[in-house]
């Protein structure tokens, strides 16, 4: 019998040489003979993480009994268009911290990392052309536009205090689930499933990923830097309205409510105390985590009907561990 929800570790276990393959290929395919390129991409790619994208299609696979190159390189093209997006989005965000290190745009600047995010996104198309699938370059086309939208739409709400937890999910739906969506679809279209098991796979996807984001979100004021990787407060002083800090205004007394307004437009990270105080005042943690809960619960319901292996269950255990991590 294989476990209901196995650990992180021994998950990533289990995709251990499938992602071992993949990684080989990502380096591979990302040369060019621009050496900035090289350096920047490199340096991204090499940081580490979790690669929880590329592992999920590739759990996906295993779960429908197909795992090969092409899942291999889809994969990776999960993977470049994800970096691609984090270069763009510490620009937008002058961030310069992320997974304990600087960002590449503290590096080397915003402009490199924004063309060399291009490069990466231009990459990914070039490999996913090679595979000469229209239905797999229509999904991705869709994704990576949806994307951009969400990028829009997060900029439109920087520092609004209006914004509340429908525009919140549109954007995270956009921003981050949407790419898990598409990964673990595409992973049942590489295996030949049908139309029934490719909807269901989105469908954890999707909710694995409104679950990962807003239990990121969570973090953001209920960790703290050596943990989490990036600076707290980041997201108060990039004038995000994340759900823990919508439920608080929401539900805090008019003049509580005024002074996070003024807190939120002019993103002042020195009170980020007085915002954590209303958060917890408010238990808006608690509501955040409880809907991020949901969220994997629907992700788990929709493996209903997988075949019943190592990697579905490992499909589990990410729903799991998406909203019981620390970092």
């Amino acid at each position: 019998m294989t476990p209901a929800r196995p650990g992180l570790p021994a998950i990533q276990q289990l995709a251990a040489a499938d992602m071992a393959a993949v990684d080989a290929l990502i380096r591979r395919r990302l040369a060019s003979d621009v050496v900035l390129i090289n350096q920047v991409s490199e340096y991204i790619i090499g940081a580490g993480g979790k690669r929880l994208r590329p592992m999920l299609l590739l759990l996906a696979a295993r779960a429908l009994g197909r795992v090969d190159e092409d899942s291999h390189q889809m994969a990776a093209v999960i993977e470049f268009i994800h970096t691609a997006t984090l270069l763009h989005d510490d620009v937008v965000d002058e961030s310069d911290l992320r997974r304990g290190r600087s960002t590449a745009n503290a590096v080397w600047g915003n402009a490199a990392s924004v063309l060399v995010g291009d490069f990466l996104y231009s990459r990914s198309f070039q490999l996913m052309v090679e595979l000469g699938r229209p239905e797999i370059m229509q999904i991705l086309a869709d994704t990576t536009n949806q994307i951009a939208e969400g990028e829009v739409l997060q900029l439109l709400h920087v520092r609004n205090p209006d914004t509340d937890e429908t525009a919140y999910l549109r954007v995270i739906e956009r921003k981050t689930a949407i790419l898990f969506a598409a990964a673990t679809r595409l992973a049942a279209l590489l295996s030949g499933a049908d139309q029934a098991t490719q909807d269901r796979l989105h469908d954890y996807g999707l909710n694995l990923g409104y679950a990962f984001q807003i239990a990121d979100d969570v973090l953001d004021y209920a960790s703290d830097a050596a943990t989490l990787g990036k600076n707290l407060g980041d997201d108060l002083a990039e004038g995000k309205m994340t759900l823990p800090l919508i439920h608080a205004m929401q539900h805090a007394d008019h003049a509580t409510r005024e002074r996070l307004r003024a807190i939120v437009e002019v993103g002042d990270v020195d009170a980020l105390p007085e915002v954590i105080a209303a958060i917890q005042a408010h238990d808006s943690l608690s509501y955040s985590r409880e809907r991020a809960l949901g969220f994997a619960a629907r992700a788990e319901a929709a493996l209903q009907g997988l075949p019943d292996n190592e990697a579905t269950a490992a499909l589990r255990g990410l729903a799991h561990y998406a909203i019981n991590r620390d970092k």
